[in-house]
């Protein structure tokens, strides 16, 4: 899996020009997930979203997590994360999972999240046209990707 994590004093998602989900401070996470991920990744990466600590404490200085600051999230599935780009211009995304093994992950990556944070988060809708309008704070953009734990 892939993570883009954007440090957000707002962030929201419309579909069809609704409103599916907004946030105030937190973060939006942009989720790319691939065929050989698995429950220990999103474990992995679930627990460690909620306990980057790269919110200001009062000195300024990045000390406080998402659990710290009372913050939400808002989690993006995004198959684009998984670009390959090394040969012509026209980006491959044979990496990124299909819908049948992506869709399940998500929804996993969603409870696991929730779990974790110890309330609900906003989310987008897997394979949906989603317009994504975001206030990164700082600005502070976090790439992890569960492939690199160690």
């Amino acid at each position: 899996m892939i993570v883009v994590i954007q440090r957000a004093s707002e962030a929201s998602v419309k579909i069809d020009g609704k409103t599916k989900a907004a946030i105030g401070t937190g973060l939006m996470i942009l989720l790319g997930i691939e065929e050989a991920d698995s429950q220990e990744d999103i474990d992995w990466l679930s627990k460690k979203i909620v306990n980057l600590r790269i919110f200001p404490d009062e000195n300024g200085v990045m000390n406080k997590s998402l659990l710290n600051v009372d913050g939400e999230i808002l989690l993006i599935s995004q198959f684009t994360l998984h670009a390959s780009t090394k040969k012509g211009n026209r980006p491959s995304y044979i990496k990124a999972a299909k819908p049948d093994i992506a869709v399940p992950m998500y929804e996993k990556m969603i409870d696991a999240l929730q779990n974790d944070l110890g309330k609900s988060i906003g989310t987008g809708e897997f394979g949906a046209d989603m317009k994504v309008s975001l206030v990164n704070d700082g600005p502070v953009t976090i790439v992890m990707d569960t492939k690199n734990k160690v």
